[in-house]
C-alpha cells in the first residue's frame, strides 16, 4: 500500500456543515490531489491529512473550517500521536509527504523504515504528480 500525507492549508471551504477533510482544504496542492483521486474511494483511503488542529486524519473525516497555526508546541503534541495513527494502517510500501518541513517533522521519525519522498513546498504539484505517476495513481 502507498500512502500520501499532505499538510493542511490555511484556506478552507466556507461551510457550516462538516465536509470530508480532502474536500475542506483549498490551498497547497490539495485541490489538485482532490481532482486527481477524489472520485476514487480506494485511493482516498490512502490519503492522510496532517492538520494543525486535528492531527493526522483520514481524507474522509468530516470537518468544519478552523483557524489554527502549527506552533512548535502543537507540533510536539501531534508528533506523540502520529506514530499510533500510522501504526493503525500497517506499514506502507511507499509514502509521499507533501508538506512544509514543520509538518514533515511530525511524521518523519515514524517513517524511518519506509521509503519516503518529501516535497517541501505544498504547492509543488509538479513534483508530487510525478511520484503519483510512478505509483500508477491515475
Amino acid at each position: 500500500m502507498k500512502l500520501v500525507i499532505v499538510g493542511c492549508s490555511r484556506r478552507k471551504r466556507d461551510t457550516a456543515t462538516p465536509v470530508p477533510a480532502l474536500d475542506l482544504y483549498e490551498g497547497g496542492c490539495i485541490p489538485q490531489l482532490r481532482r486527481r483521486i477524489g472520485h476514487r474511494q480506494g485511493l482516498r483511503r490512502q490519503v492522510r491529512i496532517l492538520s494543525a488542529e486535528h492531527g493526522l486524519i483520514d481524507a474522509d473525516r468530516p470537518l468544519l473550517p478552523y483557524d489554527r497555526v502549527l506552533t512548535p508546541e502543537r507540533a510536539s503534541e501531534l508528533r506523540q500521536n502520529a506514530g499510533a495513527v500510522l501504526a493503525r494502517y500497517g506499514t506502507p510500501t511507499g509514502v509521499l509527504v507533501i508538506a512544509e518541513p514543520a509538518y514533515q517533522d511530525i511524521v518523519r521519525e515514524h517513517l524511518r523504515d519506509v521509503r519516503v519522498r518529501f516535497v517541501d513546498d505544498p504547492r509543488d504539484w509538479a513534483t508530487a504528480s510525478v511520484v503519483l505517476d510512478t505509483w500508477g495513481w491515475p
